[in-house]
């Protein structure tokens, strides 16, 4: 495994550089011209929170993997478009990054939550552990359909950012659904048992403040989507493509199989990703909180892939931190992806399908201990590896 980590560890030399043209460049909902603003482009690109393999973590479960070099892609890209979106949460989608300059305390908050350790609510360790309760065994390849479902579990026991995490069925995005969701504070509730455990951190270490949901919650919204058999369908790339230009984008979750990437912009017909097949030893917060943050920016030209190589299985993902931010893209979706008469990328519609379940928004589940009371410290019940069971979400 040492070798294999060693080969890819190495970043690659033939990183190509943007050519010249007079085409616009979309990153994200912004345009950028590379005859007058290469330099802007790449400070864009730089400015997202770059995920790739780490080594030398603590082991997954106590005695699972120290390492997700090789199987934990997808994960990174899930990574990379939450963590876009909690960018645009509190930074705003405008913020820049730039080396040593000193970074808002929220930043260092938002790199916290990604960190390689079992109390860090979006860690590689919650997100695997998270995946088992998904049919995912610790160490196997993640879907992007896999990873959203459990992004929308673990934002449950993320009090600070307190998103709504809406991920479409069936290739449809239901208005009624989310704005239900969004408006609706979610209440606690005793439902089966499940084999997800969380770690202290997914219960959260801020007891929650905000009871109530006094106003909209910020909507992480992502739609899961085939968008051909073996290979993508030509019919569906205009649409693909017009999501990047929307404001509310987070870009999409893809590659190829096995292979995964996030995918944040593209250039006529090639699509412009960050790439997290590098392996890097685990960085950790120092005693003040804040985070060597060097090795989590991408300060190179980002890769590109025609857009026809595309695996047709992706993930699209929105944020809409305002509810008129919501409307904005529903009106964006009607005028630029449903203009289609057939072969649509993905349906929005008003109301929720009368064949469908009904609609119940996720919840925090009840948590259960065994033995906790016994135990004089948490922290004791932690380092010996036992967990809290959480009841299904």
């Amino acid at each position: 495994m040492s070798r294999y980590e060693n080969q890819i560890t190495i970043l690659s030399d033939y990183l190509e550089e943007f050519p010249e043209t007079d085409e616009p460049v979309w990153i994200l909902g912004r345009q950028h011209h590379l005859n007058t603003d290469k330099s802007k482009l790449l400070l864009d690109v730089s400015a997202r929170l770059w995920f790739t393999y780490r080594r030398k973590f603590s082991p997954i479960g106590g005695t699972g993997p120290s390492s997700d070099a090789g199987w934990g892609c997808m994960l990174r890209c899930g990574q990379m478009m939450l963590a876009q979106a909690l960018i645009c949460r509190h930074l705003g989608r405008d913020w820049q990054w730039e080396k040593h300059k000193k970074q808002p305390e929220e930043y260092h908050r938002i790199l916290r939550c990604f960190l390689d350790r079992k109390d860090c609510c979006y860690s590689i360790h919650q997100m695997a552990q998270m995946g088992v309760g998904e049919g995912k065994s610790i160490g196997e390849w993640f879907g992007p359909n896999t990873v959203a479902q459990v992004l929308k579990k673990l934002a449950l026991f993320d009090e600070w950012n307190s998103l709504a995490v809406y991920v479409s069925m069936d290739n449809t995005v239901v208005i009624e659904d989310i704005k239900k969701m969004c408006w609706c504070p979610a209440q606690s509730s005793s439902v089966a048992h499940s084999s997800a455990h969380l770690h202290r951190s997914a219960l959260g270490q801020n007891k929650n403040t905000a009871g109530l949901c006094p106003g909209w919650k910020p909507l992480l919204l992502i739609i899961p989507l085939r968008l051909g058999i073996n290979h993508i369908n030509p019919v569906y790339i205009d649409a693909f493509k017009e999501c990047f230009k929307m404001p509310q984008s987070l870009g999409a979750l893809g590659g190829k199989p096995n292979n995964a990437y996030y995918f944040i912009g593209f250039l006529g017909n090639e699509l412009i990703y960050l790439d997290p097949h590098t392996t890097q030893s685990f960085v950790d917060s120092e005693e003040n909180g804040t985070v060597d943050d060097e090795s989590f920016h991408c300060q190179q030209a980002p890769h590109r892939m025609k857009i026809m190589n595309l695996d047709p299985s992706v993930a699209l993902g929105f944020f809409c931190k305002e509810e008129c931010d919501f409307d904005n893209w529903c009106s964006l979706v009607q005028k630029e992806i449903l203009k289609q008469q057939s072969l649509r990328m993905f349906e929005l519609v008003q109301k929720h399908p009368p064949h469908w379940p009904p609609f119940i928004p996720p919840s925090k589940p009840e948590v259960t201990t065994t033995g906790a009371e016994l135990i004089e410290s948490t922290d004791k019940l932690f380092e010996l590896e036992e967990e809290f069971e959480i009841l299904s979400v």
